[in-house]
């Protein structure tokens, strides 16, 4: 244990890094063997830790992805061509998911009664079951007048009571699957999959990608960061600010695509 030193440490990183261990992984392995040198020296086992002025790996910070405004007009437009019997429903999911930045847990857990459409207002149940008040656009407004007007009730009449309470998963909830049961997290996954393939339009569609892209075209267009987090039911304000680093590498790469002089010779 004594014959373990800064070279041996550096020699110990590169290995590891060069075997493909994540930063991530040899930051919480240094962590551990800091204690664990720690205790040693307490116990009197050696005289120094060796790990105390090691500097843990540097972690890169990842950002969420998002779509361009255009990507998402792309999207909804090009759904709304579909021909079968499902496209109303899924238009007024994306819309939904898109224009209220609200979680995918949170989209399936919607019930009839959490819906406005004449004050244009969704009541939000989040994590740790905080309500929320969200208002919604009048496209996202006409999405799901259009869907509870024609297929909704098409969708519940389907549902077949076979030990689950059809009172909790066809007469309440908003979103429905093609069996008439209320809709899953997996299931919304899927027909987000589903869209993309019906589409052609393949951006990796997922409820947390328009949440983000929600958030970051607010920002973009000049709305404030304590409005966003309220909109997307963050608790702290540190949590919500990870979509100005977002909107700051937007920024560079549209200086970097259109500014004549910015480009590398």
């Amino acid at each position: 244990m004594d014959q373990v030193d800064q070279i041996v440490i550096r020699n110990y990183l590169t290995d590891q890094l060069n075997r493909g261990v994540s930063k991530r992984s040899l930051k919480r392995r240094l962590s551990s063997l800091n204690h664990f040198y720690k205790f040693l020296v307490k116990k009197g086992y050696v005289e120094s830790n060796p790990f105390f002025f090691t500097n843990s790996p540097k972690i890169e910070k990842k950002y969420p992805k998002t779509l361009y405004h255009d990507q998402v007009r792309q999207i909804l437009d090009l759904n709304r061509k579909r021909t079968d019997e499902l496209m109303v429903r899924d238009q007024a999911i994306i819309s939904t998911l898109y224009f209220t930045g609200m979680r995918a847990s949170e989209l399936v857990s919607l019930d009839l009664q959490s819906l406005s459409l004449r004050q244009r207002i969704i009541r939000v149940i989040g994590k740790g079951n905080k309500e929320r008040i969200v208002p919604i656009t009048e496209e996202c407004q006409k999405d799901i007048d259009t869907y509870l007007k024609t297929l909704r009730d098409v969708l519940s009449n389907r549902c077949k009571n076979d030990g689950k309470s059809i009172e909790l998963n066809s007469k309440r909830a908003l979103f429905l699957d093609k069996q008439g049961e209320r809709l899953t997290v997996r299931g919304l996954e899927y027909i987000l999959d589903e869209i993309e393939k019906k589409t052609g339009t393949f951006v990796g569609l997922h409820p947390h990608i328009l949440r983000h892209s929600f958030a970051t075209h607010l920002l973009e267009n000049g709305a404030d960061l304590r409005v966003i987090q309220e909109l997307l039911g963050h608790e702290s304000l540190n949590t919500t600010q990870i979509y100005t680093h977002v909107t700051e590498e937007t920024m560079k790469a549209e200086y970097s695509a259109y500014f004549p002089r910015a480009h590398k010779k």
